[in-house]
């Protein structure tokens, strides 16, 4: 497998550099960090984020916001074509970029600017149309609505611990005694610890779990039917109304430009 630069342009003196990449299905990024804050967009294919304080899924056409000093590792899911724009410090603090990370919604604005900045040269000229672009790039990064994309890992090692094991087999069928018994809790002191440590209850996490494995899954084309039903939904409309009603589209809708 070739070898990929993670992080080609650290010291551009400028403010946004844009790079794109083809990755092939599988592809593994170790554990890294970035000195500058990284938009990855994926063009094509599901990219998996992963830190010590959760997991991320990016679907298709997309993107994550990863802020610069992150340890993170990433996972290509499919072939993925994914678009970096690497944005300096000073950028990140203008315009007010999250502190964690974070998937967005892409506009379609901001495709077409990625489409362009990608063939801009990283020392390209400040000022004139080549910058107005990166500038205006910017400006819609820090404009896109965040998407609940993700699973927080508990702080508490027991939560968290049991939590992995949950996101490496997810499914509805996780019942909150089972999962008690299994951290060594009473399951009033699991929920409350839960909510405690992750900001959220079990059942709305475990959707959370079920939902990204889910991406994952519809994003390399599998049947809508045969993910709900591996995943422990009733049936493949209860699991339809739930994806819509977190992600504003049926899985049918929301992964059609994808296809097109």
């Amino acid at each position: 497998m070739p070898d990929f630069p993670i992080d080609p342009y650290a010291n551009i003196p400028r403010d946004a550099v844009v790079t794109a990449i083809d990755y092939p299905h599988g592809l593994h990024f170790a554990e890294h960090q970035h000195r500058r804050g990284q938009f990855a967009y994926a063009a094509t294919g599901v990219i998996s984020v992963f830190t010590a304080q959760g997991n991320w899924v990016v679907p298709p056409q997309r993107a994550i916001w990863v802020p610069a000093g992150v340890p993170h590792a990433m996972q290509m899911n499919g072939a993925v074509t994914m678009l970096n724009t690497y944005v300096r410090t000073r950028a990140v603090q203008r315009l007010g970029l999250p502190g964690h990370c974070q998937v967005l919604e892409v506009s379609e604005l901001l495709r077409q600017l990625l489409i362009r900045a990608r063939d801009i040269p990283p020392l390209y000229p400040q000022e004139g149309p080549q910058g107005q672009v990166m500038s205006l790039l910017l400006h819609e990064i820090a404009a896109m609505p965040a998407l609940p994309l993700n699973a927080p890992l508990p702080a508490e090692p027991r939560l968290a611990r049991v939590c992995r094991e949950l996101l490496e087999q997810p499914s509805l069928e996780w019942g909150i005694d089972s999962m008690a018994e299994r951290a060594g809790m009473s399951r009033r002191t699991f929920t409350r610890l839960f909510r405690q440590h992750s900001g959220i209850s079990f059942v709305a996490w475990r959707q959370q779990a079920c939902l990204l494995a889910a991406v994952i899954r519809l994003g390399k084309g599998e049947a809508v039917t045969r993910v709900a039903a591996d995943l422990g939904y009733s049936s493949p409309s209860a699991f339809s109304n739930v994806f819509h009603k977190v992600l504003g589209a049926t899985p049918s809708r929301y992964f059609a430009a994808d296809r097109r």
